[in-house]
């Protein structure tokens, strides 16, 4: 398995090759130390200090994710993020905002942020948001990750995507594919909520577990939909997939 000095499995764009990170903040020392922890993850990582200069960075470096500061001297990150798009439509947002009120949150998800973190935060934090976003969004892979994976006659191509039952293709939103995927490289291991939640969602919710139930009931209605279920409840416990009969 190949980790990274952290410790933590290795996270690399699907091609094998480092994953690119923009950190746009107007104080440089906190972005100078958010550069650093995401260097340490083994990325490619560039900074800049005002929107502006975020936009002719995002340009060159094309970057898979970007750590946007919400409030920059030349504008604010809501206006860069739109323009983000514009240069590439499928790149991960986390928002950095020294407010916490439920409208900002939902301004910055309304304008097509993916996640947030208010300020003071922990780099653990931003860390574990960003690898949980890449994931869910195909844009990373762990390096010892194989291609392919089968439960009985569930079926996971990880390079492709893509996931079939009795050979039928089964359309899967990024986190679904994420939880299922957990599931299968767990095979008749009973996973609680906090277990899940740490691996798919890669930090805690608060106790929101709920989003488990739901992502739960998700999946079941597409994997285990007019077939013998391989998806069970173990009451009090958590979730277990299992091949049919087995």
């Amino acid at each position: 398995m190949n980790t990274t000095r952290s410790g933590r499995p290795a996270l690399t764009r699907p091609d094998g090759s480092p994953l690119r990170v923009l950190v746009v903040d107007d104080d440089p020392d906190l972005a100078e130390v958010l550069s650093g922890a995401l260097r340490y993850e083994g990325w490619e990582v560039r900074t800049a200090g005002d929107g502006g200069a975020a936009l002719a960075e995002a340009r060159e470096l094309m970057p898979d994710a970007v750590v946007l500061d919400v409030m920059l001297p030349d504008t604010d990150g809501f206006a860069v993020l739109r323009t983000l798009h514009s240069v590439k439509p499928d790149v991960c947002v986390l928002f950095l905002t020294a407010r916490d009120a439920v409208e900002d949150r939902i301004a910055g998800i309304t304008a097509g942020g993916d996640d947030y973190v208010t300020k003071p935060f922990s780099l653990e934090e931003v860390v574990a948001r960003l690898r949980g976003l890449l994931r869910r969004a195909g844009m990373a892979r762990q390096q010892e990750e194989g291609p392919r994976m089968a439960v009985g006659d569930l079926v996971m191509d990880e390079e492709a995507r893509e996931v079939t039952r009795g050979g039928e293709l089964i359309e899967l939103s990024p986190t679904e594919f994420e939880l299922l995927r957990f599931l299968m490289r767990n095979p008749r291991r009973v996973l609680s909520k906090a277990q899940i939640l740490d691996r798919v969602w890669s930090y805690d919710f608060g106790g929101q577990a709920h989003v488990v139930e739901l992502y739960i009931s998700y999946l079941r209605k597409k994997v285990d939909v007019g077939r013998e279920p391989m998806i069970h409840t173990v009451r009090g416990a958590g979730y277990v997939l299992k091949p049919v009969g087995r």
